[in-house]
C-alpha cells in the first residue's frame, strides 16, 4: 500500500520548482503501518535511477510498526529538557521537513549553530553540514542531546517515556519487548527518517519521460547542467559541479565562496584539516522551494539572492573550490556573470506547474 505525504506548492515560479519543488514523500505502507500496528517487513519505495540503494544496518531492519513508533517520537516533546520542542519543531513536513529559519531555537531559548537541513533523501552516509555523523543512528544522538537543540539525556528520555501508558507498549510491538533503550529510540527516529523519499518532483516525471518541460524551463535546465565554456560559445550557470544527477546533490564538500575570511570553519572543525576550511556538506535542492533560507547559516531568503551570489558575488580563499575559480561566461571574466534573462530562465516556470 502507498501513501504519498505530499506538500503542495501553489503559485511559486521557477524552474527550481520545476526541477526539484513540489517532490512527494512516498512511503511503501505507511499508513497501513500505522493503522495495523504490526512489525511486518516496510518496503521503503526507492527510485532505481538514484543510483546506490540506502544503508540499512542489519540490527536494525525496517518494519512498520518500527516506523509508526519513529513517527510518534519524531513528533515528541517529552524528547526534550523541558517538553516543548520535539523533532518536527525543527524539521517540519510542510517545508520539506526544514524549519524556515536561518537557525533553530532550541529549549533554552539559544540558537544552534548552524541552519536546520532538509530531511529528503537521507541517501548520504555523512551527516550534518560537516558529515560528522557516520549514520541515522548516530545523527539522531546529536539533537536529541545538543544544549543549543533539545537538551535532554537519552537515558532521562528513556525513563521518560517508561513512564507513559503508551509508549512501553509500542515499544514490545516494534521492538520485541516493553523496555525503552537509548539505542531503540535511535533505531525507531531512524527507521522513520528513512521513509521520507522525495522522488515525484516535475524534474523526477522528466526524467521518466513523463513530463513536458516548457521552452523557458528547457532553457534553465540546459544552464543548470552546463559549465561555461565562452570560447566556444556556451553559456552554463554551472550548477552541475554539485547539484547534478537525479539526486541534486553529489556526496562532497565544497567551499562555495561565501566568505574571504570563515566565520565558521566547517568541514574542518570535525576533520582537522586545513584544507578543509569553510567547506561544507552539499545539500539536495529536492523541494528548493520550501527550504528557504539558505546556505549552512541561512543567509540567503530567496533563489535571485542564490543566484546573484554564484553570478557575481564568490568571494576568493584559499580553499575556494576550483570550479568556482575564474569560472566566467565571459572571456576572460572572473565572475560567472549570468545575465538578467538567464537568471529569471533559472527562476522563472509556468506558474500552473504544481503537483
Amino acid at each position: 500500500m502507498r501513501h504519498i505525504l505530499k506538500t503542495v506548492l501553489q503559485n511559486n515560479p521557477g524552474w527550481f520548482k520545476t526541477l526539484l519543488g513540489c517532490a512527494v514523500f512516498i512511503s511503501c505502507g505507511l499508513i497501513q503501518g500505522f493503522q495495523s500496528r504490526n512489525s511486518e517487513p516496510y518496503v521503503l519505495i526507492y527510485p532505481t535511477n538514484f543510483g546506490s540503494p540506502f544503508v540499512i544496518p542489519a540490527d536494525n531492519p525496517t518494519t512498520k510498526e518500527s516506523v509508526y513508533l519513529g513517527w510518534l517520537l519524531f513528533y515528541e516533546k517529552a524528547l526534550s529538557v523541558n517538553n516543548t520542542i520535539s523533532c518536527e519543531s525543527c524539521h517540519q513536513q510542510k517545508l520539506a521537513f526544514r524549519d524556515g529559519k536561518a537557525f533553530s531555537t532550541g529549549t533554552n531559548g539559544s540558537l544552534t549553530a548552524r541552519s536546520s537541513m532538509s530531511l529528503a533523501n537521507l541517501l548520504d552516509p555523512q551527516f550534518f553540514w560537516d558529515g560528522r555523523s557516520p549514520g541515522l543512528e548516530n545523527q539522531a544522538k546529536s539533537p536529541l542531546t545538543d544544549p543549543h537543540e533539545m537538551n535532554q539525556t537519552l537515558s532521562e528520555s528513556a525513563r521518560k517515556l517508561s513512564n507513559t501508558a503508551l509508549y512501553p507498549p509500542k515499544f514490545t510491538k516494534a521492538l520485541g519487548n516493553s523496555e525503552i533503550t537509548e539505542d531503540k529510540i535511535l533505531k525507531a527516529l531512524s527507521q522513520f527518517e528513512r521513509t521520507l523519499i522525495s522522488a515525484g518532483s516535475e524534474y523526477d516525471q522528466y526524467l521518466a519521460g513523463t513530463y513536458q518541460p516548457t521552452a523557458q524551463e528547457l532553457r534553465g535546465l540546459q544552464l543548470f547542467e552546463n559549465g561555461p565554456d565562452p570560447k566556444r560559445g556556451i553559456r552554463g550557470a554551472n550548477c552541475g559541479h554539485c547539484h547534478g544527477g537525479v539526486k541534486t546533490f553529489k556526496e562532497l564538500f565544497h567551499n562555495n565562496g561565501l566568505d574571504s575570511a570563515a566565520t565558521d570553519i566547517g568541514r574542518e572543525q570535525f576533520t582537522g584539516q586545513n584544507s578543509d576550511r569553510a567547506r561544507f556538506r552539499v545539500p539536495t535542492l529536492s523541494n528548493i522551494l520550501l527550504t528557504a533560507p539558505y546556505m549552512h547559516d541561512g543567509r540567503f531568503t530567496t533563489i535571485e539572492q542564490v543566484l546573484d551570489h554564484y553570478s557575481e558575488q564568490i568571494r576568493q580563499s584559499p580553499t575556494l573550490s576550483a570550479f568556482l575559480q575564474d569560472i566566467s561566461n565571459e572571456s576572460g571574466g572572473k565572475q560567472l556573470a549570468l545575465t538578467k534573462n538567464e537568471k529569471a530562465d533559472l527562476v522563472v516556470g509556468g506558474r500552473s506547474y504544481t503537483n
